[in-house]
């Protein structure tokens, strides 16, 4: 029986990067070990459930043919989400997609992009979420992707710094943009503030 399931993904890494012997169940390994991850972003990031699946693919592709460059200065995850999120961007550059897809369980909740009780109260489900996707759709993308990655994904300032590869106190200022700009955009974004019938109390981010 494989024990590769018991080891760390640097163990893995190191068996999968073995000069003409690399251990494929070792990368098999990392790839059920991130692919769920890999997937939800793809969907998050591009706003295409339908070429999801396909963009996680190539992103384990790219991974696999460029395992051997990887030489360990950052968690093999970091690096697995630099590729990721430099894959999804080109695709919407290239299919200019608006960002995030709402229907998903996984963002629905997050607390920097959720609105609370009072403010939910009297929205139809679908237009609090067209509201959110629109809002994300207007940011900027220097403050959208960090943001994504903190608030939906759960990455650290640090691993976002990695990825991204900008500067740490950067993140953090990028993401506190983000969050102002976000709350701004969304109360801009409220129906009666353009003399439409519809929510009753502004709703707010947390």
């Amino acid at each position: 029986m494989s024990h590769d399931h018991e080891l760390t993904d640097e163990e893995l890494v190191t068996r999968a990067q073995r000069v003409g012997s690399g251990d494929l169940r070792a990368f098999e390994t990392l790839v059920e070990r991130h692919q769920d991850k890999v997937l939800a972003n793809c969907r998050y990031l591009t706003r295409a459930p339908d070429e999801a699946e396909d963009l996680a693919q190539e992103v384990f592709t790219r991974a696999y043919f460029g395992l051997r460059r990887f030489r360990g200065e950052s968690k093999f995850r970091t690096w697995l989400t630099r590729i990721k999120i430099n894959h999804c961007i080109n695709f919407v550059k290239k299919k200019r997609l608006r960002l995030v897809d709402m229907d998903d369980p996984g963002v629905q909740g997050r607390q920097e992009m959720s609105v609370d009780p009072a403010g939910e109260q009297g929205v139809h489900r679908g237009e609090l979420r067209d509201r959110i996707g629109a809002t994300l759709d207007l940011m900027s993308e220097t403050l959208r992707v960090p943001l994504i990655l903190r608030d939906m994904d759960g990455l650290s300032y640090q691993e976002i710094a990695d990825a991204v590869g900008i500067g740490l106190s950067a993140v953090k200022m990028r993401i506190k943009r983000g969050r102002e700009e976000f709350r701004r955009l969304y109360e801009e974004l409220e129906p009666g503030a353009a003399g439409e019938p519809g929510v009753a109390e502004e709703g707010r981010t947390a």
